[in-house]
């Protein structure tokens, strides 16, 4: 989920309460808080405990809170995982340590630190190398499997033969997650459980029903809905993530507000594109 801003840039609890809502209403079976989307790297923690709190009360128990309490600090996310258990929360998103490029051996090592900090906690890890330099590897995925409560993965690496490897390597009941729309429907047919998603901000409903028609054996059904909503799923990352999503949500009336430095407004043409994208789908 965005984190609202309001315009003197401090975080809008209010609207953030009321969006959580609004999400699970449109059917999301949990909320990520201060994960990516949520602009989580120029939050305080102050911020961040509140929102979970705020967020959390507000869609219990209709649905799960995911607090987003990784950094690449082993000791900073492990004593956030521990202080969130008595907020309530359902389990803890876990990016991989960013900047610090850690080997695989070294990130074993903090994945593990962070769940005996809070071991009867959920974890799902968080795969971005994109955004963190350092993949996650199969084996070292299929290693932290091993420990109860890492339950799950969010792979937004986008590389489906790593996504095939770590299927086969972990156990059925460790869920794979897709954190990339466009890849939500190929990493389904090679085993995963659904989406970490950015678009469900817009289309929460067509995005369940792709989900529900494809364990329903209707992979056509499934593959028409990803293609219609494939034009949204690519302008929503035109430039860096949560930019366009926040503007999108503003041209529904959402006052978002604008992300916080060092990102950036949407630019004129991006905005011109985006929009377009929301008209073609109804979305405005």
């Amino acid at each position: 989920m965005v984190t609202p801003f309001a315009a003197d840039g401090s975080v809008d609890y209010r609207l953030a309460e009321r969006l959580a809502v609004h999400l699970v209403e449109q059917g999301n079976d949990a909320i990520v808080v201060c994960g990516t989307t949520g602009e989580s790297p120029t939050l305080t923690w102050e911020e961040k405990y509140r929102l979970f709190q705020i967020v959390g009360d507000a869609i219990a128990p209709q649905a799960k809170l995911i607090a987003g309490t990784g950094s690449n600090s082993t000791r900073q996310a492990a004593e956030a995982t521990n202080k969130v258990v008595k907020l309530g929360v359902s389990g803890t998103l876990q990016v991989v340590p960013y900047y610090n490029k850690p080997p695989q051996d070294g990130l074993y090592q903090h994945f593990v630190a962070i769940a005996q900090a809070a071991p009867e906690l959920p974890m799902m890890l968080y795969n971005v190398p994109g955004r963190t330099s350092q993949e996650l590897a199969p084996e070292t995925v299929a290693r932290l499997a091993k420990i109860d409560n890492i339950v799950a993965i969010k792979d937004a690496s986008g590389k489906l033969d790593a996504v095939s490897q770590m299927r086969t390597l972990t156990p059925a009941d460790f869920a794979i997650y897709a954190g990339d729309d466009a890849l939500c429907l190929p990493m389904l047919a090679i085993g995963s459980s659904g989406v970490v998603s950015v678009a469900s901000h817009l289309v929460s409903r067509p995005l369940k029903a792709m989900l529900e028609a494809f364990f329903a054996g209707k992979v056509a059904e499934a593959r028409d809905w990803h293609l219609r909503l494939l034009p949204l799923f690519k302008a929503l990352f035109c430039t860096t993530n949560p930019i366009p999503v926040k503007a999108a949500l503003q041209m529904q009336g959402w006052a978002v507000g604008s992300p916080r430095p060092p990102l950036c407004e949407l630019s004129p043409d991006l905005r011109d594109r985006l929009t377009k994208v929301l008209q073609d789908l109804d979305l405005l």
